[in-house]
């Protein structure tokens, strides 16, 4: 079969992991795909990943890629690898990539969404994988400061402070407020994302939704450039990597 470059798709509930990177003595992401791959191969594979989710935050549709020198047919990766990781993360798709291809550096753009529940009461069967914040949000404001971060920006507010890239500038494609019954869904679209960009636009959102601030505030925010101007950081586990476009 010779040498292949594996494109996955793969998605997981974060809730018990350490994040995506593989770090010592810590269960993560790509640490127990590495393992699964290697128990299959016989030899350590490194798993590239599209992004470096957060302990806590999940996904639908992550992507990696490796490359494989093996006899294993594409087609028998997919049962081979689920077969071997644990039940709260499975790869949805295999497919042979061009040897070019680069999960992380091929990306055109990502979608998170963040989930906020605001009933009283916490139903344990849907609440896990977001941010149970009990009280009547105004969507209709958190939408209309959501639409004003949409363009190129310079995201330095949002940016966690521990955040050292050269540049913080960001295209944001999409940012919406959806509101179903007690279930307010904030979806964010962008070329890349800074650390924590998307938990600090989220708390920020949040901010405005309790009549803190108007939604104009947005704007003030991002002219500062100081994280010290935004909102708090909202919980990790209300996050969730949709998909991503190549």
């Amino acid at each position: 079969m010779g040498t292949r470059n594996i494109k996955l798709t793969v998605s997981y509930d974060g809730i018990n992991y350490s994040g995506w990177q593989d770090q010592p003595g810590k269960r993560t992401i790509q640490g127990l795909l590495q393992q699964a791959i290697g128990d299959l191969t016989g030899v350590f594979t490194k798993v590239n990943g599209a992004s470096r989710t957060d302990a806590g935050v999940s996904a639908l549709g992550q992507v990696a890629n490796f490359v494989l020198d093996s006899r294993i047919p594409t087609e028998n990766l997919l049962k081979a690898i689920n077969h071997r990781l644990p039940r709260d993360i499975v790869v949805t798709e295999v497919s042979e990539a061009e040897p070019t291809f680069d999960a992380s550096g091929s990306a055109g753009s990502k979608l998170y969404r963040y989930k906020i529940f605001t009933g009283r009461k916490r139903n344990v069967l849907q609440t896990r994988n977001c941010w149970h914040r009990p009280g009547k949000l105004d969507a209709a404001a958190m939408d209309a400061a959501a639409k004003m971060l949409v363009g190129k920006h310079d995201f330095k507010s949002f940016a966690a402070a521990a955040d050292k890239r050269q540049t913080s500038v960001r295209t944001v494609m999409q940012c919406r407020i959806t509101e179903e019954d007690k279930w307010i869904h904030i979806d964010i679209e962008a070329d890349r994302f800074l650390y924590n960009m998307v938990r600090n636009i989220v708390g920020t959102l949040v901010e405005i939704g309790r009549g803190r601030w108007k939604p104009e505030k947005i704007k003030e925010i991002l002219e500062a450039k100081n994280r010290t101007a935004a909102g708090p950081t909202a919980p990790p586990e209300g996050l969730c990597l949709m998909w991503i476009k190549y």
